[in-house]
């Protein structure tokens, strides 16, 4: 059975549009995965400690898997790239966070669907209302794109329009 996903991206260490287009491409190579539209990339302000600024962005996927077997993947991509934990929002090299999955509803202490943070966040909701704009939340019943329309955009300025792939109807 085929599922959507969305997930969110991000970056701030090293050559991070590289790191980014690649994890794409990377991500679209895996078994049971497919990438169906990726998002411009955004420059955005960090959350937490001193860092550098990010990149942003999202993408949705096409998928076989389970919520929580994406999720591993995901961690798994993440290492992959050199993603090491030190610090809650530290600096990385790559960040993958999965924000919804078709319209479950998924709460276990390893795994939250709707992404617990996502409505908080302006650098998830305006690259995400480029690729799901009518996307309904779940938990809030609310479009992608009213949600987007309605946050703080302070801190998220568009850093470059992708083209790498172009959601298929």
């Amino acid at each position: 059975m085929q599922h959507t996903a969305a997930i969110a991206l991000g970056s701030n260490l090293g050559d991070s549009l590289l790191t980014l287009n690649t994890a794409v491409a990377h991500l679209n190579g895996l078994a049971d995965l497919r990438v169906l539209a990726c998002s411009s990339w955004y420059r955005t302000a960090p959350i937490g400690p001193p860092q550098p600024d990010y990149l942003n962005g999202c993408l949705l996927l096409a998928t076989g898997l389970t919520p929580q077997t994406l999720m591993q993947q995901l961690l798994s991509v993440e290492t992959h790239f050199g993603r090491e934990r030190r610090e809650r929002w530290g600096a990385r090299t790559l960040d993958l966070d999965l924000l919804l999955f078709d319209d479950v509803v998924v709460c276990h202490p390893d795994l939250t669907i709707p992404h617990p943070r996502m409505n908080d966040r302006a650098f998830v909701l305006v690259p995400l209302a480029e690729i799901a704009a009518d996307w309904i939340d779940p938990t809030t019943g609310r479009a992608i794109a009213h949600q987007a329309a309605t946050i703080d955009r302070t801190g998220v300025t568009l850093f470059c329009q992708n083209a790498l792939f172009i959601k298929q109807s």
